[in-house]
């Protein structure tokens, strides 16, 4: 499964993808805005940390996504716990 987190902590990013990975999905970060809309893709879940990303961030990756094919999960914490706990009701 391939996620998309947008939002979170820059010095997180690597928590972040170490969790994803033991959930056996792979995961990209984006906590700054440049360059979302070309990297971003077409992952199978979003996942907006909607307390650590600016309006204009989620606009582009809502643009970037269609939004028929993918799930997305808003979570205001941006924390380890709050990411194992999406992943877990997902991605088992």
């Amino acid at each position: 499964m391939s996620i998309a987190i947008v939002g979170g902590n820059d010095r997180m990013v690597r928590n972040y993808k170490d969790l994803c990975k033991s959930y056996n999905c792979k995961a990209k970060v984006f906590t700054q805005p440049a360059g979302i809309r070309e990297k971003i893709g077409s992952p199978d879940l979003l996942i907006l940390f909607t307390n650590t990303v600016s309006h204009k961030m989620v606009a582009a990756a809502l643009a970037a996504t269609s939004l028929e094919d993918h799930q997305i999960v808003r979570c205001h914490s941006s924390s380890i716990t709050a990411l194992k706990g999406i992943l877990e009701n997902v991605a088992q």
